[in-house]
């Protein structure tokens, strides 16, 4: 660590505005000296939640400055910094994946799978981001010896295909630059005007701990993170599906369900977008972890069998009846972080519903 390193490290805490430190950066980064920009972020190396607010903002700022710059040398000091997130700050990490996926072609990315100290988890969400964005993975040089490799078949992440799926469209990214972003989300209740269902329905609650956690995937980072609540069960049907009244959940506060026919696309693309970048307050599992949490919602809702294939899930999804719900309820907020998903299975016998709300 050079002593002008250590003089930034030690004065960060006490400073009441750090714009000095990114003006710096981005004048050691305007010289072509990326490498002092990474070694100042791997000075701030630790977990984010013990970290000062100046250190956290630091370091953000130093990721973005070389996630963006051109060329082979600022991807390389972009995965030096990230690989020493990973241990302590792991989402920050996964982030740095996103950003390179997101800003350098895929000829420059090489470099995270040809050397010897970018670790497995880190090269697998860039995989998984690359192929969000429609990247032919198995072309690019040393990627396709990678995914023949143990670390490779042995991630959670390579359950997931190396193209996108039929279910999942084209996935709406969020949009990134050196000083913010935006996110983008739909709401995914039906509007108050739609026409409530009063209608009974004869139903045995079989909700376990494990069905319940798969289905909530998607949402868990809303509760865990940030202000979210999520109710998630399971139901054997003795007849068609008339209504709610008798299902007991908790988000509809004893007021009647409005209940409209939904897609397993359209429910994919929610579900991606509440894993992927959050909820009111958190910034949700970024893109890979986000694909991955989403299509184990859509295994849970369409109770897929368990070690089901991706094609399986999306197979056994499309023969679902799917609906989307909600209620004139003092439980769902309808700002934009709300979820209300229903799904009966092809022989008409198995319910799955899941709710998910947050608020800032």
């Amino acid at each position: 660590m050079t002593d002008e390193i250590q003089e930034i490290v030690a004065a960060l805490p006490a400073m009441t505005k750090v714009a000095g430190v990114w003006a710096a950066a981005e004048e050691r980064l305007a010289r072509g000296d990326a490498a002092f920009v990474a070694d100042l972020g791997i000075a701030l190396a630790g977990p984010d939640e013990s970290r000062a607010w100046q250190v956290r903002l630091v370091r953000h700022r130093l990721l973005r400055l070389l996630a963006f710059a051109p060329g082979v040398e600022a991807v390389t000091q972009t995965l030096r910094l990230v690989s020493a997130y990973q241990t302590n700050a792991p989402k920050l990490a996964h982030h740095g994946m996103e950003l390179l996926a997101a800003c350098h072609p895929a000829a420059e990315l090489a470099v995270a799978f040809t050397g010897r100290d970018v670790p497995a988890d880190l090269r697998a969400c860039l995989v998984q981001e690359l192929v969000l964005r429609k990247v032919a993975v198995e072309e690019i040089p040393g990627v396709r010896g990678w995914l023949a490799s143990p670390d490779w078949r042995s991630h959670p992440l390579s359950w997931l295909p190396l193209t996108l799926c039929a279910v999942e469209g084209d996935p709406a990214l969020p949009q990134y630059s050196v000083r913010g972003g935006s996110v983008p989300y739909w709401s995914g209740i039906p509007g108050e005007t739609g026409v409530p269902s009063e209608a009974a329905t004869q139903v045995t609650e079989t909700t376990t701990d494990a069905a319940a956690t798969l289905i909530a995937a998607a949402v868990a980072n809303w509760a865990e993170e940030s202000n979210g609540r999520v109710e998630a069960r399971t139901y054997t049907l003795a007849g068609s599906l008339g209504g709610f009244a008798e299902l007991g959940l908790a988000c509809l506060e004893g007021k009647p369900a409005t209940i409209v026919p939904g897609r397993p696309d359209r429910a994919w693309r929610l579900l991606f977008s509440a894993a992927s970048t959050g909820g009111a307050r958190n910034s949700g599992l970024r893109g890979a972890y986000g694909r991955l949490a989403a299509w184990r919602s859509l295994a849970g809702l369409c109770a897929a069998l368990e070690g089901a294939t991706a094609a399986e899930v999306e197979e056994r999804a499309g023969q679902c009846a799917w609906f989307t719900f909600g209620a004139d309820s003092g439980w769902f907020k309808r700002i934009a972080w709300d979820i209300g998903l229903a799904v009966v299975t092809p022989d008409g016998r198995t319910l799955s519903v899941l709710a998910a709300t947050d608020t800032n």
